[in-house]
């Protein structure tokens, strides 16, 4: 599906954000594991989250919808049913990596696919952990398809993350699960917490790096789960508020975790002019409304410990950079390289098709700024981010902007175009 964009003369209103995707995989995942009935409120109908629910019903897990709230009977820890076929995760790779972590411990086989997008990802990094748990895992050239078989006797492990994943860490945890003794991983480098948040788990400082623990024989708790709005689709509408003069947006409900919320706190420091109220907690989440308004930006340095908190908007924050002035320099971001699409490479492709000036490296970016856009034809490169920030950038473009590949947007932002259209 091809998507025309022109200038904007200004942003205004509130818009529709989706629910947090992050958690509702959490939510789903961990209502599976409970022994008996839970809630989940504002489930996501983007494609990612409806992955793991598609997988979680192959192995058996009744689940229903009704008047927004899904209905999942809980099967306790082993109480999972052999799949018939592959397990596809479509194009999600939380569902892959947390899944696995899952069914490394249960008495059968399994096999965890996905789209060629997914199935060209890096899987070696859950299974190396896994394996040394006593898993029996064989990847394909390093990807998915993910094949395991069942019946290993997990031993708990004390394990190090090289790098900053809460992916990872959820996978090496549910695992944990499923084994004998303790279960440890270190996290050095902060990543996103919702996992620790959602099962309450304790966190142990030590020597400046984060310790969390399960036990053998440790259940998960049935209960309600509320999904916030999703401050990863929230960041396109922070930017365009800012570089679109004349803008003034507000979305509400939004997920505010410390550990997610890195795109506000950089926007802020470049200038940005975003307000917060109505701060509360819900489901062991903070939220909160974000206000916008349009805001001369200047640049920043964005690295080191920043970078796990907003991995994923950094495509937004490139096209953000390219309307602030002075320079901007995006490093340690190299796991951009091989998200759905090699992000550093996509987002500097379509900057430089509008008439930017992007330096890259092989962990991130630096752009000089202000410059002007004209219109071009972008490409989405098969990734909802990079389509979702190509729009963004139009916006500001003189011309019309055609991108190519729009409808990859649903896969975690279901109706983005409409409420694009709906706001300008």
């Amino acid at each position: 599906m091809d998507q025309v964009l022109h200038p904007s003369r200004g942003l205004m209103g509130r818009v529709a954000l989706p629910p947090d995707k992050s958690i509702a995989h959490r939510a789903a995942l961990f209502a599976a594991l409970a022994d008996g009935p839970s809630q989940i409120v504002n489930y996501p109908d983007a494609a990612d989250p409806q992955s793991t629910l598609a997988c979680l019903r192959q192995l058996g897990v009744e689940i229903e919808e009704e008047d927004g709230v899904l209905y999942v009977e809980g099967v306790g820890r082993f109480g999972f049913t052999p799949p018939d076929e592959p397990l596809d995760c479509g194009n999600s790779g939380t569902t892959m990596r947390l899944l696995a972590g899952i069914l490394a411990g249960q008495p059968f086989d399994s096999v965890l696919t996905g789209d060629a997008s997914l199935r060209d990802r890096p899987m070696e990094r859950i299974a190396a952990p896994l394996r040394e748990m006593g898993a029996l895992i064989t990847l394909t050239d390093g990807c998915a398809p993910i094949h395991i078989t069942g019946g290993a006797n997990l031993q708990g492990i004390t394990y190090t993350l090289p790098v900053a994943s809460a992916q990872v860490k959820s996978c090496v945890l549910l695992a944990g699960l499923h084994a004998a003794g303790e279960t440890t991983v270190i996290e050095p480098t902060p990543s996103r917490d919702h996992t620790e948040r959602m099962l309450g788990m304790d966190v142990v400082e030590i020597g400046g790096a984060r310790h969390l623990s399960v036990r053998e024989g440790q259940t998960v708790a049935t209960g309600t789960w509320a999904v916030p709005r999703d401050i990863s689709a929230a960041a396109f509408f922070l930017v365009a508020g800012s570089i679109v003069p004349g803008s003034a947006l507000e979305m509400r409900s939004v997920g505010l975790n410390p550990s997610r919320a890195g795109v506000v706190n950089v926007l802020r420091t470049m200038g940005a002019t975003i307000d917060i109220s109505d701060e509360r907690e819900h489901s062991f989440e903070p939220l909160a409304t974000l206000s916008v308004k349009s805001a001369p930006l200047h640049g920043v340095t964005i690295d080191g410990a920043l970078i796990p908190n907003l991995i994923d908007e950094i495509p937004v924050l490139a096209v953000a950079a390219t309307q602030a002035s002075g320079r901007t320099t995006i490093r340690d971001a190299a796991e951009l390289r091989v998200k759905e699409t090699d992000r550093i490479a996509a987002i500097a492709t379509n900057l430089r098709a509008l008439g930017a000036t992007v330096e890259t490296f092989d962990d991130g970016l630096a752009i000089d700024g202000p410059q002007a856009f004209s219109g071009a034809t972008l490409d989405s490169f098969g990734d909802h981010r990079i389509a979702m920030a190509s729009a963004v950038a139009a916006l500001v473009a003189d011309g019309p902007t055609t991108i190519t590949g729009a409808e990859h947007a649903e896969v975690s932002f279901p109706r983005f175009w409409e409420a694009l259209t709906s706001v300008s």
